[in-house]
Parts: structure tokens; sequence; C-alpha cells
């Protein structure tokens, strides 16, 4: 079947609700009103108020029960409407999620899920996009994927891991992509990442929306004899750092691309990785393409200037390509 990015990911969630009746939801408007741009739409009406759990406005208190009821057995996804609120739950996913598994010795697990949306979307108050905190967490996982069928898939994976994973969802790609996601898809592993194009002559590794801007950027870019593989990470802890430098070592030219703050966003750690395993495969320095260092303007027209796009693409491939 045919299905965007978040009838992807709600249907994964309602089969595994049905394979694992440990699994429930908890969250703000997530049961008839169908969740924040269609998050959860339809789980109420099959699975009913017990395992789609409304909950007051407390993010730290949905965090923090979600992870007691993961200690106690169950397998919570725990919904913080938006990525800006992900501050208010630092110390529930940081001190808590992330350390019990060691400060235990094994002895504990906490099997929850924390989903969230960031990147630019209808809602102007939240556009932030946080994800470059969380991969510098010892024992948690931070999955970002940018195409229908992979979310479906990294949901089930994220869902049936005996530890904490953060699941980043893109607002633009909610309802702008759609593919062929089987019914009762496998699980996709945790970590790796995916050539969603392949060229020789520039890589291009990126994260949600900007994956598909890549793809754009890669299509006005053929005619000119510019041959540019996509790579869309979307595993940022673990991070599959092989496939990015086998493509590398192919294309000899690296650029990076993601919507959040270009000054120490994830593509930073990328290209420190590569600077310390794979020096020798580049031909010129790495370029990073992101956001200016300002606060995410509020209005559409001054949002559209200030977000990476496609055009910014087109410019740092060629900047890397004229070195």
């Amino acid at each position: 079947m045919r299905r965007t990015y978040i009838e992807a990911i709600v249907a994964a969630i309602a089969d595994e609700m049905r394979r694992d009746d440990r699994v429930f939801m908890i969250g703000q408007d997530i049961g008839k009103f169908g969740g924040p741009m269609s998050g959860s739409k339809g789980l109420f009406e099959e699975f009913g108020p017990r395992r789609i759990r409304e909950a007051p406005i407390s993010e730290s208190a949905m965090v923090g029960s979600a992870i007691g009821a993961a200690m106690y057995g169950q397998r919570p996804i725990v919904e913080v409407s938006f990525g800006e609120f992900l501050p208010l739950v630092m110390s529930q996913i940081v001190l808590q999620a992330a350390n019990v598994h060691y400060m235990t010795a094994g002895q504990a697990n906490v099997p929850v899920v924390i989903r969230t949306r960031l990147g630019d979307g209808p809602y102007r108050g939240h556009p932030q996009c946080y994800e470059a905190w969380f991969p510098h967490v010892p024992g948690l996982k931070v999955v970002m994927p940018a195409l229908p069928r992979d979310a479906g898939r990294l949901m089930r994976a994220a869902i049936r891991d005996p530890n904490p994973v953060l699941f980043l969802e893109n607002m633009q790609c909610y309802h702008a992509v759609r593919e062929e996601v089987p019914d009762e898809d496998e699980p996709l592993p945790i970590g790796t990442a995916r050539i969603v194009r392949e060229g020789h002559s520039v890589t291009v590794a990126a994260t949600g929306w900007l994956v598909h801007r890549a793809l754009a950027a890669a299509e006005r870019l053929t005619p000119q004899g510019v041959s540019v593989e996509v790579i869309d990470v979307r595993c940022l802890a673990p991070l599959d750092l092989e496939t990015i430098v086998g493509s590398l070592r192919k294309t000899s030219h690296l650029v990076i691309a993601h919507e959040a703050w270009k000054i120490s966003g994830f593509g930073a750690e990328i290209s420190a990785e590569i600077a310390e395993t794979a020096l020798d495969a580049l031909d010129a320095p790495i370029v990073r393409v992101g956001a200016p260092h300002m606060p995410v303007p509020a209005t559409r027209s001054l949002r559209e200037l200030f977000l990476p796009n496609e055009s910014s693409l087109i410019e740092a491939i060629q900047k890397v390509l004229a070195y």
C-alpha cells in the first residue's frame, strides 16, 4: 500500500500494539483528536483510552511516567508533541532513561520510545531542530528517518528495542512523500544509513527533509554532468559511518546537510569522524549546509530565506567540486 510518512508510522504503531499488549501510547491530544498533524489518527478508535492515554500538559510527567512503566515491563511510546519541548524533559531522557541499564549493571531495561516532531511545519511556533544534543548521550539511540517505509520499519524496531529510543519525525516529511509500505513490514535494524540515490561525483549525507531537497538538487545538476550520491543518514546514534565512508571513497567529495543550525549541528560530528578515519578519501574540504546561527524566524517569508533548501545544496555541491 502507498502510504505517507506519518501513515507508515501510525500503521507500524498499530501493528505493534496488536502484536504486543504491553505497547501503549501516552501524550497530549493523541486520543479522539488524533494527534497533532494526524500523528495518532485511528489509534484511539481501535485501542481505546486504556492504551491511548491522554496526558496533562506536563512533558516531564509524561516521560517520567513512561520510563517508570517501561521499567515495570511495559513498552510505552510517549509523545512529546514538538521538539521545542524537549528541553523540558532533559532530566528524564538524559539522566534517567539513558542511564538505568548501565547504572543497574544490566539488571534493568527501559524499553521506551520518545517520539517528537521537529523542523519546519504548519505551526509557526514549533520549528526548532535539537537533534544534535542527543547522540552525545551514551545509552540512547536516536533515529531520524526521511522516507515513509524507513519510518515505519524504524518505529517497529524502536518499539521492540530493550532500551530507550528517541524517534525524531520531520514535519515537512509528514504528508509530502508517499511510497509503497507493505503491511506487517519487518523492523529495520537501528544504526544503518541508506543510499537513496547512487552517483559518482559527490556524496551528500543528509537528514530529514534535506534528504528530499538533496534528491531534487541532484536532478537539477544531472544535465550539467554532476552525478550526486545521496545518503539518508537516518540513524544518528549509532551512526553508520561505514556507508558514508564507502560512498566517499567512490566520490572523494562530501557535502553534509541538515535543517538544524550549522554551528555544532550533527554535521560537525560526521565531519570529525571523517577527519579521523577517512581523511585520505577527500579531494576537497567537506562543505556543511545548515541554518544560520540565529533564532528561527516566525514568519513564513523570512523562514524561507533562513532555512537551507535546494539552492543551498546546489551551491554547496558546486563549491566542493570547484575546489
